[in-house]
């Protein structure tokens, strides 16, 4: 006789709190291996038997060993797309989500969306950002490009996934737009931007790409965009970028060394902490 939900949430839920892990995370692999919509089915279907048991003890092992929730199954949640992400690729984050909307409300200070604009995610990992962008704004022409050939890989199962029409370019920054000549309205982009490795925490720091999180010492992809920008720029330019609080001031210099007839603005997110410039060149 398989056992009820409730009495498997139970058993996984203590190893979860001797290991430090989220009861969230046990819920979530729940959900996943019963199909169920929603994390609260499984208070909701408490008193039901599992159907697929052994599925979710696989998951929940691996999950054990440290994997984040999203790498086990395979799928992240990201505005209403069911993404499939893997360790080629960053985790989607509601930060990302937050700027997406941001945008949207912002678009009509800059543009009007409803033309055909042209557009570029660069750095597009899962494809979510491109996602996101169709999805507000159907009209416009979108580009996703990713220095990564494996994250390209990922981001195309997205867009055929959901049957968007997304360009994909590999290159670093906007040396792939340049070299094919493209011209731009917009630019959208969540550059790597953590200060170093002791800044991430370990589920972060052991599964997801370094190439994705961390600034480096090199020139970073902010800079790269800044230094670049005239060679994609058609007419005016809007460039809209997830940021982490430690680089406004930074951001302000490499803007003024780079960036000529421009405004910029950061923006809070729903924490009250600087997540988002918005740099406008005419």
């Amino acid at each position: 006789m398989a056992n009820k939900v409730d009495t498997v949430y139970r058993k996984a839920l203590e190893e979860a709190k001797a290991l430090d892990i989220e009861g969230g995370d046990v819920r979530w692999l729940i959900m996943e291996a019963e199909s169920y919509h929603s994390p609260a089915d499984v208070i909701y279907y408490r008193d039901k038997e599992m159907r697929h048991e052994d599925l979710f003890w696989a998951y929940w092992e691996k999950r054990k060993s440290g994997l984040p929730v999203q790498y086990v199954t395979g799928k992240a949640p990201f505005l209403g797309f069911d993404l499939f992400v893997d360790q080629r690729v960053l985790i989607p984050r509601q930060e990302t989500e937050e700027m997406l909307a941001t945008l949207s409300e912002r678009i009509y200070d800059y543009y009007d969306p409803r033309n055909y604009l042209v557009a570029a995610d660069i750095g597009t990992g899962s494809g979510c950002i491109a996602l996101g962008l169709k999805n507000f704004f159907p009209n416009w022409l979108v580009t996703a490009s990713d220095i990564s050939k494996g994250a390209l890989e990922v981001a195309k199962t997205n867009f055929a996934k959901y049957d968007v029409s997304v360009n994909v370019l590999e290159g670093d920054a906007l040396e792939p737009y340049i070299a094919q000549n493209i011209a731009l309205d917009i630019i959208v982009s969540n550059p790597p931007y953590v200060k170093s490795r002791a800044e991430a925490d370990d589920i972060v720091r052991n599964n997801e790409p370094a190439s994705a999180l961390y600034i480096g010492d090199g020139l970073s992809v902010y800079q790269k965009i800044f230094r670049d920008y005239k060679k994609v720029k058609k007419g005016s330019l809007l460039m809209v970028f997830e940021i982490d609080p430690w680089l406004v001031d930074n951001l302000k210099r490499w803007m003024e060394e780079n960036l000529q007839d421009y405004e910029a603005d950061f923006v809070n997110d729903l924490r009250e902490m600087p997540r988002f410039l918005f740099v406008y060149l005419h």
